[in-house]
């Protein structure tokens, strides 16, 4: 069989398929299918791989983190968040906005879910922002850029997706490299949103009284302790990401369900059906990019990709900066998972033919999928964001732009500096 036409089907195929609106698996797996079929291979064989993308520990730990940002978003925990960021960093030249980002880091620090992000505490911040005298745009574009913190700030599923697909890289290691470029990502945000905020005249929040500060920092501080069972978990050895994550979602249950209260019990039944229908779609995925990596490695793709990468140029600036380019185009047609499950094993071994540690890769490729959350076709967190603030998606996209430019000097910074992902995992190994 001619592998030029096998690669041939296998591109065409998935393309077609793609433009014809097929869910993103079946798109995957039926691209997979037809390959198989003119390469005269069993087709069982494409099960098998199905299953045997699956078939890892590590998933297991998914479910629980889904499952722990879905009761706090349900148990009313954005509220005390936002609450405790109001605290921080309120009382700054328009404060609502700063709130906003360190609001949204926390949850995001707890959820993992940009979509999540912007939908839990964006119900919260756009109709305050608005009622506090700030444009209903701006509050959009600070929500959702912010928002993005969460694909990047451990613990988030997405990592665990990245392992996933590249084969089996520690997770340790790659929550560890997402906090400083977290930091830097809410620092560069904050730095944007009281610029605008100055120009356009934002004046500081009402003070806290202080009767309320000891309430405040002690509900936010239990807000924010799933994140910290997780984390600290893993990091100190004590236990598994399995163990982490279904450790944090039984506090998150006691303290949404047991403790505030603030729902009925009955609630935790549409958690569990949203937590189980996004599990999953994220497991069939994971299957069949599974068998979709498995064809490619086959016809040897990730081999070619890699020299036509290098045929190119020879200096790693410039073909780093054309993958970035790539991911950044990218980023508007695909969804965040499969652009993770697909292209990470592809471009891995053009970046570490370049020196490129797979650990940083993660942290660049995880930043570059959010960012794509933002820009039409798809950008999920774009449309969240305008439907809750009642806007257009183009008002919302001119929004979202000033962020969207620090962002983008935060990603050449993770690109060009290793150290800003790598120095925190190597201390703890």
């Amino acid at each position: 069989m001619d592998q030029s036409i096998a690669i041939t089907i296998l591109g065409v195929s998935f393309v077609v398929l793609m433009l014809l609106r097929f869910p993103i698996a079946l798109t995957l797996v039926g691209s997979t299918m037809l390959t198989v079929l003119y390469l005269d291979i069993p087709l069982p064989v494409v099960g098998q791989q199905m299953i045997q993308g699956i078939s890892s520990f590590s998933l297991l730990a998914i479910p629980f983190f889904i499952l722990t940002g879905q009761i706090m978003g349900e148990g009313g925990l954005a509220v005390r968040l936002v609450n405790m960021a109001n605290l921080l960093v309120g009382r700054v030249r328009g404060g609502l906005a700063l709130v906003n980002s360190v609001a949204c880091m926390f949850f995001g620090n707890i959820s993992g879910s940009a979509v999540a992000d912007a939908s839990s505490v964006g119900s919260v911040m756009i109709p305050m922002m608005k009622k506090k005298g700030y444009d209903a745009d701006y509050a959009v574009g600070v929500t959702i850029s912010s928002a993005i913190q969460g694909v990047v700030v451990p613990p988030s599923h997405n990592l665990v997706l990245y392992s996933i697909a590249v084969g089996g890289l520690s997770i340790k290691a790659l929550f560890l490299a997402g906090i400083i470029p977290g930091l830097v990502l809410l620092a560069s945000l904050m730095i944007t949103g009281y610029i605008i905020a100055i120009k356009r005249g934002y004046q500081k929040s009402d003070p806290v009284p202080r009767s309320e500060i000891p309430g405040i920092l002690l509900h936010g501080l239990a807000s924010m302790t799933p994140a910290v069972i997780i984390l600290g978990g893993i990091i100190s050895g004590w236990f598994t990401a399995t163990e982490s994550g279904a450790l944090a979602a039984t506090y998150a249950f006691i303290l949404a369900f047991g403790i505030y209260r603030e729902v009925p019990l009955s609630r935790m039944w549409p958690v569990l059906k949203r937590t189980f229908r996004i599990v999953l779609m994220v497991y069939f995925l994971i299957a069949a990019s599974n068998a979709f990596g498995w064809i490619m490695a086959y016809l040897k793709l990730p081999d070619l990709i890699t020299q036509v990468f290098l045929s190119v140029s020879d200096s790693p600036f410039v073909i780093l900066l054309m993958i970035n380019i790539l991911l950044l185009l990218l980023g508007g047609p695909m969804d965040m998972a499969p652009m993770i499950l697909i292209l990470s094993p592809v471009l891995l071994p053009v970046v570490t033919k370049l020196g490129m540690d797979p650990i940083q890769f993660g942290i660049l490729m995880i930043l570059n999928s959010g960012m794509g959350l933002l820009t039409p076709p798809v950008g999920t967190v774009l449309f969240v964001g305008c439907a809750i603030g009642k806007i257009s998606v183009e008002q919302g996209t001119k929004a979202m732009l000033p962020f969207f430019y620090s962002m983008i000097v935060v990603l050449m910074l993770v690109t060009y500096v290793p150290q800003l992902s790598l120095w925190l995992p190597s201390l703890f190994k």
